[in-house]
Parts: C-alpha cells; structure tokens; sequence
C-alpha cells in the first residue's frame, strides 16, 4: 500500500480533472533544491521498474540481425533495425528522427554500438534514447519485458523535471504503488536524500495538479 498522502492526492487529481476523449498520461513534475546542477554527480539519472507499469505498450527499438533479430520480433519489438538498415538511416537523418521519436527507447546488440553512436547519436543521444546494449548473457526477450515496465529519471541540468507514471485509467492504488517507488528512488540518490526535494506534484496530461511530497 502507498503512503496515504499520496493515495489521497491521486484520487483527488483523478476525480478533479475534466475527462478527455483520450487515454491521459499521469505524470510526476519533480522540483529539487539546494543542488548544483552544473556538477555531473548532483544530476539524477535512474532507471525505475515500475511495480504496475505505465499502463501502455512501450514502443521499443531493437537493433540485432539473425536469430537475435527474430527473437526480438517474437518478443514485441516494435521495429528490429538490421545492419543494412542502420546504414540507411545513418544517410537518412529525418528517417533517423522519425524513428528516434516513434520509439520509446533502444536496445542494441552490443556489436552494432560503436556505428550507432558514430552515425546515430547526434539525434538519439539528445532524446535520451542512446540503445541499451544487449550483453551476451542477457535474452532479449526478458530484457524487453522488463523494459516495459521500466522509465528513466532524468534530470539533466535542470532542478525540475518530468516523469510519467501511468495512464489516467489506471486504478489510483496502482498509480500511487508507482509514484511512491520514484519518489523512494530519489531519496535514495539525492545526497541529502528527501530534504533535497522541494516539491512533487501529481498531474494529468490536462488536468489539475495535486502535490505529493
């Protein structure tokens, strides 16, 4: 169970925002204190397993050939990249961006790597969607299924940032299960751990906003 507060705040914002004839995303706006962001080591940057999802298919981005590259299909991928057409969209940056912003994110056989980020990573790298490499022993299956749950804390330089957390037809105790998990993280990763955050606000893509921490 969440921390009430928290449970207390999702439902408020749930029940308060206009209903809209779309699936709204749930998002987190974190603003954190009394850190130089100019200094890498106060950046956060946290992969997080949500333990109920986001609530939608990720788009997710394979870059493998072979058995692996059929594997990758039979697993949900929603585009296995070839080495013959990496190639392509190395010569084709508004395919390369097409992509890059169709994508949720990237794995990647850890051979193609080295031309990804030579070809590719002028327009991945600034969406933080460099691929995640795909270690001889891990199956990439599993590594998909788990990304699926997965979002990234990123904070870059800036003090205030954003995160989704769901879908607004989610239920408010699964949305608060994963809102208290990242905000666990946090406190866990900041150097002053809570007293480095400011606020934490709960809000719908077009809804109210309800503070959490």
């Amino acid at each position: 169970m969440a921390e009430k507060n928290i449970l207390e705040a999702v439902k408020k914002v749930l029940e308060e925002s206009p209903k809209r004839n779309f699936s709204e995303s749930v998002d987190l706006a974190i603003n954190l204190k009394n850190l130089d962001m100019n200094q890498p080591k106060n950046r956060v940057d946290e992969e997080v397993i949500l333990p109920h999802g986001l609530g939608k298919e990720l788009k997710i981005g394979v870059f493998a050939k072979g058995d692996v590259g059929l594997r990758a299909k039979a697993a949900g991928a929603a585009y296995v990249i070839s080495d013959v057409e990496l190639d392509e969209l190395a010569a084709d940056k508004n395919q390369a961006r097409t992509l890059a912003n169709e994508c949720d994110l990237f794995i990647a056989e850890t051979q193609f790597m080295p031309t990804i980020g030579k070809n590719l990573g002028i327009v991945l790298g600034p969406r933080g969607k460099m691929p995640i490499p795909l270690l001889p022993n891990k199956d990439i299956g599993e590594l998909i299924q788990s990304k699926q749950n997965a979002i990234r804390l990123r904070s870059k330089d800036k003090l205030t940032f954003h995160v989704p957390v769901g879908r607004r037809n989610m239920s408010p105790d699964d949305l608060a299960e994963n809102i208290e998990t990242i905000v666990s993280r946090l406190e866990r990763v900041l150097d002053k751990g809570r007293h480095n955050l400011r606020t934490v606000y709960v809000t719908t893509t077009m809804g109210k906003s309800e503070r959490v921490v």
